[in-house]
């Protein structure tokens, strides 16, 4: 069997258009040329790839395979290429790290700090995701850290301890849920509400536990980070949902009130993931041991 690059495109391209011409078009090559390829594809592993409909193509489940396959291979394909560009223009490291909204918000700045100051020829690649979207990240080889938090399954890969997390109600002072010594998030959902941006992790988090509750936020204002949404908090726009350390770290300088979650997701253990800790550059690996030492000392303070 011989597959090239062009043919793993093209299936991907297909798979995503649910169409051969459409496929082909993105691949840049003619319409027999795109049948001919995935004829011969099919012949050399066997078994039928797509489904032919006249309502256009699918994919059977050796093609589902294939096609996943393809992406982590073309997207490897990508990260070799911008090495490659980043070594040509003298940088010898690169890490990818994904982490959660609180991680990258509360915690990463000041560790990534020291660490590019001692490690100037070392570039990061640093991105805000879903703790189930690291975990297949960093288990297709997206990225070479992530950093997860809640219940999220990671047990094909290697885990440290990282930092223990807590999401908390925030409210303007003098509002009246701020007088309670805690609240379900159900409760809170009866009032306007200061939300992160729509790609923010908490933001989908909490979506996806109000469809769980059959109920939805009542979004009066989304901003684009922690201090905004505690500005506009203060101001009684609305409450909102946010870690309790960036919350605390604000309400020294506005007024502001926390209220503990009463909800078991409120607390959530936070892990640095990888696929091989021995496998990483040793660039990568003192950076991660970098981070957990942050955490040591964080937790000893």
């Amino acid at each position: 069997m011989h597959l090239d690059l062009v043919d793993l495109r093209l299936m991907v391209h297909i798979a995503e258009a649910n169409s051969m011409t459409r496929g082909a078009e993105l691949s840049f090559i003619s319409l027999p040329a795109a049948s001919t390829r995935v004829k011969n594809l099919e012949a050399g592993i066997g078994t039928k790839l797509l489904y032919r409909t006249s309502q256009g193509v699918t994919l059977t489940p050796p093609g589902q395979a294939l096609v996943h396959h393809a992406r982590m291979v073309l997207g490897q394909i990508e990260h070799l290429w911008g090495d490659m560009q980043e070594y040509a223009r003298g940088i010898k490291g690169h890490v990818r790290v994904f982490a959660n909204t609180t991680a990258l918000g509360e915690y990463l700045p000041p560790v990534l700090r020291a660490y590019l100051s001692k490690n100037p020829d070392v570039n990061i690649d640093l991105r805000e995701r879903l703790s189930h979207d690291i975990v297949r990240a960093v288990t297709e080889g997206q990225t070479d850290i992530g950093i997860v938090a809640g219940l999220v399954r990671t047990e094909s890969l290697e885990t440290l301890p990282y930092r223990h997390d807590r999401l908390a109600l925030v409210v303007a002072q003098g509002h009246e849920l701020g007088q309670r010594p805690e609240v379900a998030f159900a409760e809170t959902l009866d009032y306007d509400y200061v939300g992160l941006h729509e790609s923010s992790a908490i933001h989908a988090f909490l979506r996806r536990e109000c469809d769980q509750l059959h109920r939805s936020i009542k979004q009066r204002i989304q901003v684009s980070n922690f201090e905004a949404a505690c500005r506009m908090i203060e101001a009684a726009v609305g409450v909102g949902i946010l870690p309790e350390s960036a919350a605390r770290r604000h309400a020294q300088t506005m007024a502001i009130t926390i209220v503990p979650l009463t909800d078991p997701w409120a607390l959530r253990k936070m892990l640095i993931c990888v696929r091989s800790l021995e496998a990483l550059p040793g660039f990568a690996r003192e950076l991660v041991e970098l981070l957990v030492e942050d955490a040591r000392q964080a937790e000893g303070a």
